[in-house]
């Protein structure tokens, strides 16, 4: 009887309606750059009616008939208010003001101050570039992925190691999207910047848990980038001088308030401070290692119910001279069209191509041999995403997309000193993944609200192409080859059809606090090869195919949010569950090197992680920032290896603390400051050793996979920036960013490996490797203009 009761109530919350409304849509936008704006809160005064403006600053909200007074509010910008005589479906536009001084309060979320509290949101974090702006940084370099870095549950392997972890999972479950076009690599320099120009980013979210059913493709995290569009209503400059690199960017309107474009680009110069000071024999002297990247985008409002957006990425890295060339970078594009059919129904088409390869050089000019090999993966894709606004307890969304990959593991030629060479390509793979969701958001209680909701992805692993086939064997070792097949283009050689669930809970308890709980079912088919302590960029994508089954996450999360002091501090606590089936990992020993059979290398297990989050921040006043504590265990499980038994998962980090505080001395004076500490992360290390001819040889007699821990990761960063006094007549701004990254000089640990020590070959030493082991002083010169 009580399931029956609930369904009714459920089903007459979406379909019933008291008395005749009507919908009140349209957009919200910066008055003063015509940015729309996501997350701004329209509110019918004195009631807790309301939306949020979606990833576009579209709202659209159901009134009854009559005179209404609407507040439109945003942090960082004056409320709006106006009044309405509503007597039929209506739309208007609203462009609000921002605050006349810089703001003295430390900004995560530019949303509501209480979203925390009544939205169905989980482990999720929105980043306001003002605060990324005031974090200390490497070089004095403001850096998107290592202000990612500092939210509880996400971490890394270590200076020099390319981009996050995210509750235990690898760099390769985190789908990264600029613009919704995926980024395979998103750090320059091996992982000390992130290829994100903060001078053209609007808005940075991460999901952790609780995932939407719109996303898909990766089991641990979104990191949902989304570019400016350009300042719609005058020219606009703004860059920076630094001590690596310098950057630029250039907004404006080509028509006024109809159609605007921003470009922005970065170069780093370390090759041509370094040069002129180098020795003439120096292998310095002719070498090259810089990076760049440019980022364009145009926005052309066509009328009121059309918009087009194109955008694109380019970016690279160059290290190398005449005997060795190693390359990398991404390149993406995307176009999407919004339409608004009418003031409940919303679409979005986006198509997007993007593209990472590299190149890996050596060059003998004496002896007239080298090597050269290069490798690429590609996307296509098409997508469709719909919101309606059914009433204002029911927002549903539902989607389509089309996805190929196409990828190439490798291309080698050996040039041979007698002339002759030698080549090894991989034959090209393609997969097609398509997929389809259904959700809605629906406020069941005026205290209690769901978000429910399936995606269903339907992948195939296609031809042109061999399909390799393996018998099996005992475990931990390589699969026998037994035969192989040929396939035409487009002939499908393997099918997965994988359903994803996902649900989220919202009960409020009061006006301050709530209780959450969250569950999703992620598949991902695209998955990296790597038996290297650290992800780097010759690291090789495989794709789901006869012989891979795509990795399947399943995740529970349930927490407890509570503001304080009129919502100045938010707190919550979190406690996740995630369990990983096909997770990937290797024989020992495995040849994972130009390898046609690489698959008969590999083997497939169980992982798991599970944690506790803890997070506080202060929202306003001079004082801000935040300190989180994770406490978080990861583990595999996979035949053959570890005796059989749970082992730790490289990416285990038992305690992590991150914090970040600043204060506004002035209106012109700010100081931060960030501190992080690691547990290190675990290693195989030998137990034992066997000598023959005074050679050691290390040896690990339990069998036990991790069975050590580095040191653990400890560091602070200070930082200070001064504001010059503004020219209100030419809107020049400019700041001194002065920041000091390893305070207290601390040699951190990458990785421990074993030598032999020198003069006494019977003895064998642990030596420590740490990227950066002394202070960095930096400072960097801002304009914006």
């Amino acid at each position: 009887m009580k399931q029956i009761s609930f369904f009714i109530l459920v089903t007459l919350s979406l379909f019933s309606f008291s008395q005749e409304k009507f919908s009140l849509s349209g957009y919200i936008k910066d008055d003063e750059n015509g940015e729309s704006l996501i997350g701004a809160t329209v509110v019918k005064a004195g009631t807790s009616i309301g939306v949020a403006t979606n990833a576009y600053g579209f709202y659209s909200i159901s009134l009854p008939k009559g005179t209404h007074t609407i507040v439109v509010s945003y942090i960082g910008y004056d409320n709006s208010s106006f009044v309405i005589d509503l007597q039929k479906n209506t739309t208007r536009n609203i462009e609000i003001n921002s605050e006349g001084t810089q703001l003295s309060e430390v900004e995560i979320t530019a949303e509501a101050a209480d979203k925390n509290i009544k939205s169905t949101e989980m482990g999720v974090a929105r980043l306001d570039i003002k605060q990324i702006n005031k974090i200390p940084a490497l070089f004095g370099e403001v850096d998107l992925v290592r202000a990612i870095q500092l939210l509880p549950g996400v971490t890394t392997m270590g200076e020099g190691a390319s981009g996050f972890n995210v509750r235990g999972g690898n760099i390769d479950q985190n789908l990264i999207l600029l613009d919704e076009a995926p980024v395979y690599n998103s750090s320059h320099l091996f992982g000390f910047f992130s290829v994100f120009n903060p001078d053209a980013v609007k808005d940075v979210k991460l999901i952790k848990g609780g995932i939407p059913a719109q996303y898909g493709g990766r089991v641990s995290s979104i990191l949902d980038i989304r570019m400016k569009e350009g300042n719609s209503k005058q020219l606009a400059v703004k860059g920076g001088i630094g001590t690596v690199f310098s950057r630029l960017s250039i907004e404006g309107p080509l028509v006024k308030d109809k159609v605007s474009f921003i470009i922005a680009g970065r170069r780093s110069y370390i090759d041509a401070l370094v040069k002129p000071f180098a020795k003439k024999t120096s292998p310095i002297k002719n070498a090259d290692f810089y990076f760049y990247d440019a980022t364009a985008k145009i926005n052309w409002k066509i009328n009121d119910k059309n918009t087009v957006f194109v955008s694109s990425y380019f970016g690279r890295d160059v290290f190398g001279s005449s005997a060795f060339k190693f390359n990398w970078g991404n390149a993406t594009a995307s176009t999407r069209w919004n339409h608004i059919f009418n003031n409940k129904l919303f679409m979005n088409v986006t198509a997007f191509y993007s593209n990472y390869d590299y190149l890996l050089q050596f060059k003998l000019e004496q002896l007239n041999q080298s090597f050269n090999w290069t490798s690429n993966v590609i996307n296509y894709s098409t997508k469709t995403d719909f919101t309606y606004y059914a009433n204002n307890n029911n927002t549903i969304r539902f989607g389509a997309q089309a996805l190929m990959y196409d990828f190439r593991p490798y291309d080698a030629t050996g040039q041979l000193g007698s002339g002759s060479s030698i080549q090894f390509v991989a034959q090209k793979r393609y997969g097609l993944e398509n997929s389809v969701y259904l959700t809605n958001e629906q406020k069941v209680l005026p205290r209690l609200t769901f978000e429910y909701g399936l995606r269903v992805s339907m992948y195939n692993y296609i031809g042109s192409g061999t399909a390799y086939y393996f018998r099996d064997t005992i475990p931990n070792e390589p699969l026998p080859y037994d035969h192989s097949k040929s396939y035409s283009a487009g002939q499908i050689i393997k099918t997965y059809i994988t359903p994803e669930p996902r649900f989220s809970a919202n009960y409020v308890l009061n006006n301050f606090s709530s209780i959450k709980m969250s569950y999703n079912r992620m598949a991902q088919y695209l998955q990296l090869i790597s038996n290297t302590a650290a992800s780097t960029p010759l690291d090789v994508y495989t794709i789901s195919s006869n012989n891979l089954k795509p990795l399947i996450a399943d995740q529970g999360s349930v927490g407890y949010f509570r503001n304080f002091k009129e919502n100045m501090f938010e707190t919550s606590v979190e406690v996740y569950y995630k369990y990983m089936q096909n997770q990937l990992d290797y024989v020992d020993n495995a040849d994972l090197f130009i390898n046609e059979h690489v698959e008969s290398q590999l083997i497939q297990g169980l992982g798991r992680a599970y944690g506790t989050e803890f997070y506080i921040k202060k929202s306003k006043g001079v004082l801000g920032g935040w300190i989180s504590y994770t406490l978080s265990k990861t583990e595999r499980l996979v035949r053959g290896i570890s005796n059989d038994q749970w082992f730790r998962s490289r990416y285990d980090r038992t305690n992590c603390i991150n914090s970040n505080l600043n204060y506004d001395i002035t209106k012109r004076w700010n100081v931060s400051a960030t501190f992080v500490y690691l547990t290190g992360t675990p290693a195989t290390f030998p137990n034992s050793k066997i000598q023959i001819q005074n050679l050691n040889i290390p040896y690990n007699t339990t069998g036990t996979r991790n069975n050590y821990r580095i040191p653990s990761y400890n560091r602070l960063d200070i930082g200070a920036t001064y504001n010059f006094k503004q020219n209100d007549i030419r809107r020049y701004k400019q700041s001194i960013v002065i920041s000091i990254y390893n305070v207290y000089n601390r040699r951190n640990a990458y990785s421990i490996f074993f030598q032999t020590k020198q003069g006494d070959p019977l003895q064998t030493e642990a030596v420590r490797f740490s990227v950066i082991g002394s202070i960095v002083p930096a400072i960097t010169y801002n304009f914006n203009f």
